[in-house]
């Protein structure tokens, strides 16, 4: 355990191992395993705002599982369009590098959530507000988010200064991965649990769209608004 949380800290600082221009060899394996044991924290913390009650443990199970899930699922629905245009660019040889950059940026959302998981705990402790929980779990992943764009613009700072077409490629996965991530999410749910729904693994129509879904909700808010 305590080579875990040196290696972490060396991420976090961007040394030793990880620093930018280190041989990219031995440390995807470290930032998926960051992804795997801080987003199981984060999840397990996140899935308990309906307690522990008979029968509600395994909602933290549940999302304890989901959240490294959503991540990892996600890049990888999404790597392989990424590793094409990056080909067809002619940027291939630089690949690997850009790969770190991409995880690494996944690594550090998910240590960061976990180091938030305790303020999330506090604010679950003085909240029975379902919507609420949704709302303030939202606003911690965007901080992550947030943060992980240091890392991510410290392992691509070489890539651009090497060849400038690299921060297009950063954008194109930022927005592959923001398209997939939220059909993901969708698909995914209920990551905290509604207490006054039974704890299910999925929804029951875990399986639709959920830019449908969201268009149908915008189509409502505008009839509303101008009912004629």
């Amino acid at each position: 355990m305590g080579a875990f949380f040196r290696v972490l800290d060396e991420f976090l600082r961007g040394r030793g191992r990880f620093t930018a221009d280190a041989p990219v060899a031995g440390r995807l394996g470290w930032l998926f395993a960051f992804v795997l044991g801080c987003g199981i924290l984060y999840g397990a913390v996140m899935g308990a705002f309906s307690g522990l009650a008979s029968g509600r443990f395994h909602q933290l199970l549940y999302s304890g599982l989901k959240v490294p899930m959503l991540l990892l699922v996600t890049f990888a629905v999404c790597l392989p369009s990424f590793f094409a245009i990056n080909t067809v660019a002619g940027l291939r040889d630089d690949f690997g590098q850009a790969l770190q950059a991409v995880v690494g940026t996944q690594a550090c959302v998910t240590i960061v959530l976990a180091g938030m998981a305790p303020v999330t705990a506090v604010f679950y402790l003085s909240c029975s507000d379902y919507g609420l929980a949704v709302l303030f779990n939202g606003v911690m992943f965007g901080v992550a988010a947030g943060t992980a764009q240091v890392v991510v613009r410290r392992y691509y700072a070489p890539l651009v200064r090497k060849d400038p077409r690299h921060r297009a490629m950063l954008y194109v996965w930022f927005g592959l991965y923001v398209f997939v991530g939220i059909q993901m999410g969708w698909l995914l749910r209920p990551f905290i649990g509604d207490p006054g729904k039974p704890v299910t693994f999925f929804r029951e129509d875990a399986w639709g769209n959920a830019y449908v879904v969201v268009a149908g909700l915008i189509a409502h808010f505008f009839r509303t608004l101008l009912p004629f």
